[in-house]
């Protein structure tokens, strides 16, 4: 057996906000943003719903996929920038809301690559034998830490949530390989600065352009695959320029790549999940398709995976 996705579920806010509302509260235009960013609109949570129940919505949805229930949790990691509070974590609130009382949880802070980091820490416990059932979430509220003011930032993020239940899976399915990765000295161009999100844009294009696909092809390789061999690409969902340089290095048809971007914006760590689940549901992902999974975030972090979808 292997560690391997045994289901998936997401969540997104109802309010959506479109760039012809942007026009209206920054200077910028639906063009500008359409041709340099593929976002036409993103999904904003209300000011009552939190961070956790998001969380809560996509979990729920995957448990059910997954056939289990809180009483089958051996663990639950939530991906996030963007807690409710510093502490508790989100993953113990989490954890109590569902009912599966005194099971491991713990957040983990790794911006936009998180959920992969979550997936490969997920792998450890089940490849040991350890755990059976472990629940990640990756989830943002990145409204709440966006300068509305700012056209360079206030144009890009949204809110949602993805979650994915980690699993045996049959020895010819499941995770195949992976790679993880950090560059603590670009923490520089993409930080939070004091009650808002901050970045330099021009330095995180020049690093995801380089990274992404070099990473993609990297865990392809690791998987003892070829390019051509890649049935799904889902990259970070934050700009169609740096996830287009992604798929044309893997030389996959458009077709081929999740383009969740235009609808709901750079959701961070939620970016991901959300694009698989919507993938498996609608029928882009089908049993044992070889799926990429790449992405970049502030840290400067990053983090790729390859696995062949199915139990």
């Amino acid at each position: 057996m292997r560690a391997g996705i045994t289901g998936t579920g997401h969540y997104v806010p109802e309010k959506v906000l479109t760039n012809f509302d942007l026009e209206k509260m920054v200077d910028t235009t639906d063009e500008w943003i359409r041709t340099r960013t593929g976002i036409e609109e993103r999904r904003i949570a209300e000011d009552d719903m939190d961070t956790s129940e998001m969380a809560y919505r996509a979990a729920v949805n995957a448990m059910e996929d997954a056939g289990i229930t809180a009483k089958d949790l051996d663990m639950i990691m939530v991906a996030t920038v963007t807690p409710d509070t510093p502490f508790p974590s989100v993953a113990c609130m989490l954890q109590d809301r569902l009912g599966a009382n005194k099971v491991a949880a713990m957040d983990l802070s790794a911006a936009c690559s998180g959920f992969m980091y979550g997936m490969v820490t997920a792998k450890q416990f089940i490849d040991t034998g350890v755990y059976k059932n472990i629940l990640i979430v990756g989830v943002e509220k990145l409204s709440k830490i966006t300068d509305w003011t700012d056209r360079n930032t206030s144009v890009l993020f949204g809110d949602g949530a993805g979650a994915a239940v980690i699993g045996e899976v049959s020895d010819d399915r499941g995770i195949l390989s992976f790679e993880l990765g950090a560059d603590g000295s670009g923490g520089k161009y993409l930080y939070q600065d004091k009650d808002y999100l901050s970045m330099n844009g021009r330095e995180v294009f020049k690093f995801a352009v380089r990274q992404m696909p070099e990473s993609s092809v990297n865990v392809v390789e690791k998987a003892g695959y070829q390019r051509e061999d890649v049935d799904y690409l889902i990259p970070h969902q934050a700009n169609i320029r740096i996830m287009e340089a992604a798929r044309e290095k893997l030389g996959i048809p458009e077709e081929k790549m999740a383009t969740s971007v235009k609808k709901y914006g750079n959701t961070s760590a939620a970016s991901i999940p959300i694009a698989l689940s919507e993938g498996v549901k609608n029928g882009k992902i089908k049993e044992d398709d070889l799926v990429v999974l790449v992405g970049f975030g502030g840290g400067l972090t990053w983090g790729a995976v390859a696995f062949k979808y199915g139990r």
